[in-house]
């Protein structure tokens, strides 16, 4: 199975429409009688259901035309939901300025705006709320290996 991811990886590097295009992550799973491949593609100004879809038209005919996997497959090319979490620190990037919420190894949660990509972490503007006082936007930086997982958070504002 592991061969066959760096096959797969290979070829989406080689059909991704532009330096602009990332790979967030390769899935390759056995479901009943059918090998599933889920790819997931970003895009630093985000990606659009053409891009998908022309990612996965070219990758299936690339992989019938060099018989990939003999056996049944799908392949599925998306890209990862708003409830998906941050993995590629591309992903961080096109992200400032909007709410995020970092769950920490420490089994903290910290909810904050993110401000600022470092090169080992992230900075947050985190509003801190003390009883009695008013609340008050404080700067943290987190540390990348502190950071079990950080998802975007929906704003509807």
């Amino acid at each position: 199975m592991s061969d066959l991811k760096h096959v797969i990886l290979d070829l989406v590097e080689k059909h991704l429409p532009d330096a602009t295009h990332f790979i967030v992550e390769v899935k390759i799973e056995r479901v009943v009688d059918k090998t599933k491949i889920l790819i997931l593609v970003d895009a630093d100004q985000g990606m659009t259901i053409a891009s998908c879809a022309s990612l996965s038209r070219a990758l299936a005919g690339e992989m019938e035309t060099n018989a990939i996997l003999e056996e049944a497959y799908t392949l599925e090319v998306s890209s990862p939901g708003l409830d998906y979490p941050l993995t590629e620190k591309r992903q961080y990037l096109k992200n400032v300025g909007r709410s995020l919420k970092a769950y920490l190894l420490t089994g903290e949660e910290v909810l904050g705006k993110l401000k600022e990509v470092e090169e080992q972490g992230i900075k947050l503007m985190v509003t801190k709320k003390e009883k009695g006082k008013k609340s008050v936007e404080e700067e943290r930086s987190i540390s990348s290996n502190e950071i079990k997982k950080s998802i975007v958070q929906v704003s509807f504002n």
